[in-house]
């Protein structure tokens, strides 16, 4: 048998000892995948879901005053190169903000349409959705509505506008509730290419319940989805489908305002990605709304607040950085991921005892290496040299995983010594 078939078995058989029992048969690696986690696991290559994190908090870079025409504004988007809020009053008006200062540049009348409790706003490429689904009063609202409105009519001045009416497919008791005890309380929802998600207000746990609604306009049931341990009052969400990233807004019952992060999740389950939330330092702000374009910057504005006859919080515009929560998963989101057995590069010698030399069809001169056993432990890490080598002698004799990434790629190689 020639040396490369026998080493090519050797690697193969190596990693079936390693990983056959906790995974399967399966050479992919499950754990924690973010580096800015407590549990990160630089052997995983599938994210579980379980990383854990420190509790952190974060300052808005700027505030700006918002007009009292939209001191009630409970939802948030960005389109077109504005901002659109609007009210849960009776108000029936979207409002087109400056996104520099919050200043009211448009108003949008929607006039056929009836303001009950309007709590959300979101958008597809096509339309904007309103979402009428407040239900905190008493819990018991027969008529949870959704408007959907052409942008292209909009813009016009003659807005199209359908409606996707719908239930819950878990209320069965619609009979009146002491208010702010309701598991059917919404404030958020957000539109993928095929489905609309609500985040519902769980008042008694605290927790948030997802359902998900066909975008057809008539009569829908929402499904239930899943639930978040949020530990707050979820009122707004924001959604990049190309990035796999939803970031909620939310308070807690003493008015503690967060965000909270759902990224690197597989498809639409927005649960078994990773879960972070980070308070604002805005103490007694109502959050209400969220907006991002790049998910790396965000909007956030408040409502009007008044409390006992001495606290007083206006409404405002909040802008938010959020790069170095999101930042590095954003920019690594178009590496490519290869096995062990991908061709385009190779280690010798592999058994070695002192050097490893990496053979690519790419120059490599410049990318991050990292050495771990297999239990995780990182051994040494560096930058590849012009010879693209790599000295292994401190490390004892056994089986290693390098992991390489580069500008554009991410690979994961066995190392025997």
């Amino acid at each position: 048998m020639h040396s490369k078939t026998i080493l090519r078995f050797f690697e193969y058989f190596a990693v079936l000892l390693l990983f056959a029992a906790p995974f399967g048969l399966s050479a992919q690696i499950s754990g924690c995948t973010d580096p800015l986690s407590l549990n990160y696991n630089p052997a995983a290559t599938v994210n579980d879901g379980s990383c854990a994190y420190e509790p952190t908090s974060i300052v808005p870079t700027n505030s700006f005053p918002l007009g009292t025409l939209v001191s009630e504004t409970s939802g948030l988007i960005f389109w077109n190169g504005q901002l659109f809020t609007h009210n849960d009053n009776d108000d029936t008006n979207l409002y087109a903000l400056s996104p520099t200062d919050g200043t009211i540049l448009e108003t949008y009348s929607l006039s056929t349409t009836s303001n009950t409790d309007w709590e959300a706003i979101s958008q597809d490429v096509n339309y904007i959705y309103v979402g009428d689904f407040g239900n905190n009063s008493h819990g018991n609202r027969s008529d949870l509505k959704i408007y959907r409105i052409l942008k292209s009519s909009l813009l016009s001045g003659t807005p199209q506008i359908d409606t996707i009416h719908f239930v819950y497919e878990d209320q069965v008791d619609f009979s009146e509730q002491t208010p702010n005890t309701t598991d059917f309380d919404c404030e958020a929802l957000i539109v993928s290419s095929d489905k609309i998600f609500l985040f519902t207000k769980q008042w008694q746990s605290n927790n948030t319940a997802i359902y998900s609604l066909s975008k057809t306009p008539g009569d829908q049931v929402a499904n239930f989805e899943g639930t978040l341990n949020t530990n707050g009052m979820v009122t707004g969400a924001t959604y990049l489908e190309a990035k796999r990233l939803v970031v909620l807004s939310g308070y807690t019952t003493l008015l503690q305002p967060f965000v909270y992060l759902l990224y690197d999740f597989e498809g639409q389950d927005f649960t078994n990605g990773n879960k972070r939330k980070v308070n604002l330092n805005l103490p007694l702000h109502q959050i209400e709304g969220i907006a991002t374009e790049n998910g790396k910057d965000y909007f956030l504005s408040n409502e009007y607040f008044y409390l006992n006859g001495s606290t007083e919080i206006p409404q405002q515009l909040h802008t938010l950085d959020l790069n170095g929560y999101l930042g590095d998963y954003l920019d690594n989101l178009n590496t490519n991921n290869f096995g062990e057995t991908n061709a385009e590069l190779s280690i010798y010698p592999n058994p070695a005892n002192s050097i490893i030399t990496i053979s690519s069809e790419t120059p490599l001169k410049g990318s991050n290496y990292t050495i771990f056993d297999e239990m995780g432990q990182i051994l040494q890490d560096g930058t590849l040299n012009f010879e693209q080598s790599i000295i292994i002698s401190d490390l004892k004799s056994g089986l290693y995983f390098l992991k390489l990434v580069g500008n554009d790629k991410q690979v994961l190689k066995l190392i025997i010594k």
